[in-house]
């Protein structure tokens, strides 16, 4: 294989035996190779899956609970055999699958590090070299010289954690490891996880928050029901395991046909479908246009339009036209920094609702969601709201953000029998634009107001007239 590429996998299927009964399991290895199917029915977990992971890339698998992500990882990794198809593997392989498989629970912290150190591929020497390191790592302090059979749960992750991050892979594979410990960890993981990929290393990672994949990743792809339905841009992907997520039943089976289409479409396997396919820059909503005018005062570019819109299925209540205002009610989508507005839409009720609140959120053109308010907490929500009402939502905010485009969402929530849940919800509703600015100090996303000081409050004594 190419070293271009640090995975390749190729027609994959993994087909696992189900027995209605136990005995069945016994019957079916004494029976002739002719009958032993009748003693079983196969379990599809993997179907034809295909893709390719370059070097260097970190790469999101999503997708609901059992949709086959854990096999896939187990496959690629090696502890399961694939069913039918190929999986080739370029580079030392590290995974973060069942943290802790290996540790023998009357073994101390130490004696386990240099056990499962070793499991993991490395060398006692490296073990040696890398051990206070480790230690560090898990942070267990002396625990680490007891046995781990005495840990909890969480002090028992963190060494296992600790351990296999410190491989120093080729390629890391992570399910859902991230969200061990608590959250000082979890950064501390993510901060090593961003170490190994900035040194070249190939992640992949199971993961099923939305704003970790829009953060890490290059690439994502969507498996569901063992099937690769999307892959593409971490903002594409999740956008499509969302509406997926939220669509009710009877319509579940058409989206999963219109995501068959969608990657067909995309890797030439099917010309015929829809319209002409959307430049990468289209799908991720970057600026059409550029606005020719003074950057410092707020004004409408109507060439800049959200080309990633996604409605999810609604249930009795429609958001109408979501946009941008100033306080004095003039429609704008270019921002002026560090002025006021007002994220305005419509909610129109077809069926009366209960236990309603309103919500919005400011996103990046990459997906990291950077805030965003609801109307009302859920014991202050409205009641009832009556059948054929018409109801105008505000969310006043001041925009402190780095010049850039920017998306906004948009939702409404209530109770459907009796259960919470979004009556309607649009991503990539609307989008505005803020402009740069030439005096400009603040950096990152957010501009906190720091108002920076520097002086000099020492100065070095002229000693030139002592030393002559």
């Amino acid at each position: 294989m190419s070293s271009e590429y640090s995975i390749r996998v190729s027609g994959l299927h993994k087909r696992f035996p189900v027995y209605s009964k136990p005995h069945h399991r016994l019957l079916q290895m004494v029976s002739p190779h002719s009958a032993k199917s009748r003693w079983f029915r196969e379990f599809h977990a993997l179907n034809g899956i295909d893709f390719e992971i370059h070097r260097g890339e970190t790469v999101a698998i999503v997708g609901r609970n059992g949709s086959g992500k854990s096999t896939l990882l187990q496959v690629i990794c090696g502890t399961l055999a694939a069913s039918e198809g190929s999986v080739e593997v370029n580079g030392r392989i590290a995974a973060l699958l069942e943290l802790g498989a290996g540790f023998n629970p009357e073994f101390t912290g130490r004696e386990n590090v240099y056990l499962n150190g070793t499991v993991l591929g490395l060398t006692r020497d490296e073990i040696d070299e890398r051990f206070d390191e480790i230690a560090a790592f898990a942070d267990i302090g002396e625990f680490i010289e007891q046995p781990v059979k005495s840990y909890s749960s969480g002090m028992y992750v963190r060494l296992a954690f600790a351990v296999a991050i410190h491989v120093m892979p080729d390629i890391l594979v992570v399910d859902e490891a991230l969200s061990v410990g608590d959250e000082a960890f979890q950064r501390k993981c993510f901060a090593r996880i961003e170490k190994i990929r900035d040194a070249g290393a190939t992640v992949l990672f199971v993961s099923h928050a939305p704003s970790t994949v829009l953060e890490l990743c290059n690439r994502a792809i969507l498996l569901d029901r063992g099937e690769l339905l999307a892959a593409g841009s971490p903002k594409h992907v999740i956008s499509r395991y969302q509406k997926m997520l939220y669509a009710p039943t009877d319509k579940a089976a058409s989206i999963r046909e219109k995501l068959r289409h969608e990657l067909r479409v995309e890797r030439g396997e099917d010309t015929d479908f829809g319209a002409e396919k959307p430049e990468v820059g289209q799908l991720l909503g970057a600026e059409p246009t550029l606005f020719q005018g003074d950057a410092h005062e707020a004004s409408f570019d109507p060439g800049l339009v959200s080309q990633s819109v996604v409605r999810f299925a609604t249930h009795g209540a429609v958001i109408e036209d979501p946009h941008v205002e100033t306080p004095a009610g003039q429609r704008v989508n270019v921002l002026t920094p560090g002025g006021d507005f007002f994220y305005t839409y419509n909610v129109r009720f077809e069926r009366t609702a209960v236990s309603v609140t309103f919500g919005m959120l400011i996103k990046t053109i990459s997906g990291v969601e950077l805030g965003g308010a609801t109307s009302s907490t859920q014991a202050d929500a409205i009641e009832v709201v009556e059948a054929g009402s018409l109801v105008q939502v505000r969310f006043k905010f001041r925009c402190l953000l780095a010049p850039g485009t920017y998306f906004l969402n948009a939702g409404v929530r209530g109770r459907v029998d009796g259960e919470e849940t979004f009556l309607d919800r649009v991503i990539d509703a609307a989008l505005f634009r803020v402009p740069p600015e030439s005096r400009r100090l603040a950096t990152g996303f957010v501009d906190f107001h720091v108002r920076p000081d520097v002086k000099t409050i020492d100065k070095e004594p002229d000693l030139s007239h002592e030393l002559k």
